[in-house]
């Protein structure tokens, strides 16, 4: 059907993200997209645009760019603060031919000098606060220049100086040629640097282009994840493409997010599982921001039922349900599954589903020579063209994850006789006498609704030490977690932290192994 299949363009030439706006406007120029915020390098832009004024925007700062000095086939470092202007500025620059490689924002500066260092030479695209947060470091050994988006700082060339630059003609990269770079999330150290090319992005792409082709009607779609990240050059090429409003959020606070939604009612949403939970407490709210949404997703993490289960029965949509994705940065959507009202509160949430038909391929491969079960979970690895071609610079470390046309994603768990994929940790994550962490905190979870995150990790003697956070850090009642936990005697005494404290990636996710350390040093202090 042809619903179902993408566009020949992006089948032929692979997702070439610098023309993909043009493309989408020349189908949909009116579609509107509306932000939460202003952009930086556009101020005057204004928070209401149409896919032909992106398109426009776009074709706008790739000539700015090159007017700066970008060329074609030159790494383009983009580390600036959070705003949908990191998403148009990568775009831009792929537009030219460069390869933009993004870098959260989240990242302090040793690591920024770190990964600068790898990529030799680069241009860096930021802004003014990001640069003088960049001042301890060496910049001009580690770039061959510095563009900033505004304002003016010796010796970098400014966007908003270059206004009204020449227009060039886009530049195609090669289906298997670098088209962009972003990172992993660095919970074990300094991030890996992840290869994307056109082909790899395009295949990504079809796995939820056949599930949006189900969808009965036009739905507005609002995303929140991290402007860096791969999955939102894979989320607006879907919903610009497929003719879905869009609206675009910076904003996490609760009350900034209801508002937004009761405002402009989407009726689709993807964001960071770590979002939805600090979502949560506004399914309780009266002015039912979710009343409109029949589709929640979700695809960077397994979620807790608790979650999915709140929000789901919060919408007045008939067969709302939450889809969940379960990939990663090197792999894109490997598994997937759909959670209803009946069936999320009684979920496991260690099933994150199956392949889907046509695309990647999963499976789970022995640790210890012995058959993977329940009991003894195996390698999960994932196979199909939209793997990541390579981690820049570090070959090395990639081949040691790639075993012929499969990737090793690091997480252990089984499979089912049924095919469904379970998960239980990441290998490093791993706690002797805990089966699954995540487990546990799924179970816990369900039954304490004051707790905001929990999160189980190795602590000095390698036992199981729950790090847990409650709303408004409010006092834990001890009485009634140890009625939760009363099935897991393994567990040491919860720790308590404010929830400011934790430790996160770019995506949000709780860097444990940072978090295990931190434990350690205040036990040691206690001590």
């Amino acid at each position: 059907m042809k619903g179902f299949t993408l566009p020949s363009s992006i089948r032929e030439r692979g997702l070439q993200l610098g023309v993909m706006p043009q493309m989408a406007a020349g189908m949909h120029a009116s579609t509107p997209l509306t932000l939460d915020h202003d952009l930086d390098v556009l101020p005057a832009a204004g928070r209401r645009l149409t896919v032909a004024e992106l398109a426009d925007h776009v074709d706008d700062l790739a000539g700015r760019m090159w007017a700066a000095g970008v060329r074609s086939g030159e790494h383009v470092v983009i580390y600036k603060s959070a705003n949908f202007d990191v998403w148009v500025l990568a775009t831009a620059a792929s537009r030219l031919g460069a390869v933009p490689v993004m870098l959260s924002p989240a990242l302090n500066p040793p690591t920024v000098g770190a990964l600068l260092q790898r990529l030799e030479q680069p241009k860096l695209l930021t802004d003014v606060h990001k640069l003088d947060a960049l001042a301890e470091l060496p910049l001009t050994d580690l770039v061959a220049r510095v563009v900033i988006v505004s304002g003016s700082r010796p010796d970098a060339a400014s966007l908003s100086e270059l206004a009204g630059a020449p227009r060039l003609d886009p530049v195609f990269r090669g289906q298997d040629e670098p088209a962009m770079i972003t990172h992993t999330s660095g919970t074990t150290g300094v991030p890996k640097l992840v290869v994307h090319t056109p082909r790899t992005m395009g295949e990504r792409l079809k796995p939820q282009w056949r599930l949006l082709a189900l969808m009965r009607r036009r739905e507005t779609v609002a995303i929140h994840i991290s402007f860096v990240h791969s999955r939102m050059f894979a989320a607006m090429a879907l919903a610009l493409l497929r003719d879905m409003p869009v609206l675009l959020m910076k904003e996490s606070d609760p009350e900034l997010v209801a508002e937004f939604f009761i405002q402009n009612r989407p009726g689709f949403i993807e964001a960071l599982p770590n979002s939805f939970m600090e979502w949560e407490e506004l399914t309780e709210d009266r002015r039912k921001p979710f009343a409109s949404v029949k589709y929640f997703s979700s695809t960077f993490d397994a979620i807790h039922p608790r979650t999915m289960s709140r929000l789901v029965n919060s919408s007045e949509r008939r067969g709302a349900l939450f889809f969940q994705i379960y990939g990663q940065s090197e792999v894109g959507p490997a598994v997937g599954r759909a959670y209803f009202r009946r069936s999320a509160h009684k979920a496991n949430g260690r099933c994150v589903g199956w392949a889907m038909p046509g695309n990647a391929r999963v499976r789970v491969t022995a640790r210890d020579g012995k058959r993977p079960s329940e009991q003894n979970p195996g390698y999960i690895e994932v196979a199909w063209p939209g793997l990541a071609k390579t981690y820049f610079a570090e070959q090395d470390r990639y081949d040691s994850n790639r075993f012929g046309d499969w990737w090793r994603t690091g997480d252990v768990g089984y499979r089912t006789r049924f095919g469904c994929l379970h998960v239980f940790d990441r290998e490093v994550d791993m706690i002797p006498g805990v089966r699954s962490t995540l487990e546990v905190e799924d179970i816990v979870l369900s039954r304490l609704g004051e707790l905001s995150e929990l999160v189980v990790v190795r602590g000095p003697k390698a036992e199981p030490v729950p790090v847990l956070c409650t709303n408004g850090d409010q006092p834990l009642d001890r009485e009634r977690w140890r009625a939760a936990v009363a099935e897991f005697p393994q567990l040491a005494d919860p720790f308590q932290i404010p929830q400011a404290e934790l430790p996160r990636t770019a995506t949000l996710k709780v860097q444990r192994i940072e978090l295990s350390r931190r434990l350690h040093d205040q036990l040691e202090k206690r001590a």
